[in-house]
């Protein structure tokens, strides 16, 4: 009964955490929130991984837009 109540008080957690993130607008969905969430469980500095976040996105986003403008 304890893994269950475990259980309850994970996801719990984790929907208040998807909650605020949606408020804060990261663009985060659930899986890749669970990701960061379990890096830093495992000692990953947050702001680093939020400064790695962003520039993957910038650079995603710069890619889109050569490939568009390529098209």
């Amino acid at each position: 009964m304890a893994s269950a109540a475990n259980l309850n008080a994970v996801r719990e957690t984790m929907d208040v955490l998807m909650e605020i993130s949606r408020l804060l607008n990261t663009g985060l969905d659930m899986e890749s929130l669970s990701i960061c969430v379990r890096l830093c469980e495992q000692g990953i500095n947050p702001e680093a991984l939020s400064s790695v976040i962003k520039e993957l996105r910038r650079a995603s986003d710069t890619l889109k837009a050569s490939e568009n403008s390529a098209s």
